[in-house]
This record gives structure tokens, C-alpha cells and sequence, in this order.
């Protein structure tokens, strides 16, 4: 599909380009002073339709790497105003993405870089990614890792995030734990097995279920996909390091040359 579009958005540059040189080749000739040929103008010359997109299929057909050129090109310019973007969006609510209070942290809560993972309890990028996580805060005592919930696959997802929020709000102090346990576990995340979870490391149950209630659990998940929609995140595990948005799980390798780029910055 995208390539199809861009097919479709270089041929309208390719007929733009095409036209403008028959409207110059038309236009109206200045003669030489001392002849006495006639001044053409441009009605005089006529563009037929069927000859210019036989020259622009033509010249695709023969330097089919233009179209390449022009994908680059676009990319490029898009990954620009994206960036551009979404560095305002992060200068704009640096709290809400640094220091959400529903937000839980794991690493050096103190630490002087932050980085910030979008995540889902059912993405299993983000479940591979965990132990890019724990190898990084491992590795950097002075790593501070916000991990902030994006359920967006499913029903499933949700209702384990409000037991993790649920759970964040009663035990912050285990919420690392909590969070491995259940993204780093076996099968499907559902609400019955974050609970189970949550009982394990000491959760009532009772207290566990009426913080579930809690209506600041709704408002605070809209708020994150208001943030996400606004960052140009559509998918899990995603990142903010410093001013920079990093889409995907690219591996501890990347992340921790980001870290490194926020830290020469400080």
C-alpha cells in the first residue's frame, strides 16, 4: 500500500514537473531584435495528454530509482517534522512524561537520566524488552526507568492495568517487582493473573479491589493516550530519552547510546 501511494504521489510530481516544462516550452518567445520571426505564445502550443504520460511512464520505466529517491526523500523530511514535533510536545509536559505520579519506577528513582517505556503487559516486544531494561538499570546505577501504561491491545491488557495501577497505588515500593512478575511471566495477562500476582507479594484483596474503583486509574490511561496520540506513538515498547522519541524495541545497544547522547548533554 505504501508503495502503491507512492507511486501515485511521485507520478503527480512527475506530471507536475512534466507540465510546467510544456508550459515553459509554450510559453511566449521574445524575437530577436532585427527578424522578423512572429512571437509564439502559448496558445499556440497545445500539451496533449496521452504524449505527456507516455513521456512520464517512459522516464519511470527507464529510471525507476527516482521512485526510490523520492520514497527517501519523503521519509526523511517526515522523520524531520516528526521529530520537530514531538520535541515540543516533550518541552511542553515534561512532568506529565518524566514525573506522572501513577507512573511506576524502577532503577535509582533519584538517578539524573530518565527514560520513559510506553508499554503493554500483552506486547511481546515489550516482554523481550524487559531485560533490556533490567541489564540497563543494572549496568547504570544512575538510570532512573519510568515505566508508564499503554494498554491498547485488547480488554485483556486494560484490566491488567488497572490492577497494576491499582497495585502501584497501594505497594509503589513493589511495583518493580510486581511489573517483572507479570510482564516477564508465561502466557496471557489477564486481570486474574495480575491479582494473583498482586496477593502474592502481600496485597489485601478486598483493599486491592476497591483501589481498582479508583477513578483516577481511567483518567490517568486517557491522559497517556492524549500524550501518545500527541508523540505520534501507535505501538509498544516505545520511548522517550531526553528530548528524543525512540519507536520500537531496538535493544539494549540502542537505548543505551541514547542514554549515553542525554547524559553528554547534561
Amino acid at each position: 500500500m505504501k508503495k502503491a501511494l507512492l507511486l501515485g504521489t511521485t507520478g503527480v510530481a512527475v506530471v507536475l514537473a512534466m507540465l510546467a516544462f510544456g508550459f515553459v516550452a509554450g510559453s511566449p518567445q521574445i524575437a530577436k531584435a532585427g527578424t522578423a520571426q512572429p512571437v509564439q505564445t502559448a496558445a499556440d502550443t497545445k500539451i496533449d495528454r496521452a504524449e505527456v504520460e507516455g513521456i512520464i511512464r517512459d522516464y519511470l520505466l527507464k529510471n525507476p530509482e527516482v521512485l526510490l529517491e523520492v520514497q527517501d526523500a519523503l521519509e526523511a523530511k517526515q522523520k524531520e517534522e516528526q521529530r520537530i514535533a514531538a520535541l515540543g510536545v516533550i518541552k511542553g509536559a515534561k512532568d506529565q512524561i518524566f514525573n506522572s505520579a501513577f507512573d511506576g519506577v524502577v532503577g535509582n528513582p533519584n538517578g539524573k537520566v530518565t527514560i520513559v517505556e510506553f508499554y503493554d503487559y500483552n506486547c511481546g516486544f515489550c516482554k523481550r524488552a524487559i531485560e533490556d531494561m533490567r541489564a540497563l538499570t543494572k549496568s547504570d546505577p544512575d538510570l532512573r526507568f519510568v515505566l508508564k501504561e499503554f494498554p491498547i491491545l485488547g480488554p485483556d491488557s486494560q484490566k491488567a492495568s488497572v490492577v497494576s495501577m491499582a497495585f502501584h497505588l497501594m505497594m509503589p515500593e513493589k511495583y518493580g517487582e510486581f511489573h517483572n512478575a507479570l510482564l516477564g511471566g508465561q502466557g496471557r495477562a489477564t486481570e486474574a493473573a495480575a491479582i494473583k500476582i498482586a496477593l502474592s507479594l502481600g496485597a489485601d484483596e478486598a483493599t486491592l479491589r476497591e483501589k481498582m474503583k479508583d477513578a483516577s486509574i481511567p483518567e490517568a490511561f486517557s491522559k497517556t493516550y492524549d500524550l501518545a496520540n500527541k508523540l505520534a506513538i501507535t505501538g509498544t515498547p516505545s520511548y522517550v530519552v531526553g528530548n528524543e522519541v525512540v519507536f520500537g524495541a531496538l535493544g539494549q545497544e540502542v537505548l543505551a547510546e541514547k542514554i549515553k547522547a542525554v547524559k553528554a548533554a547534561l
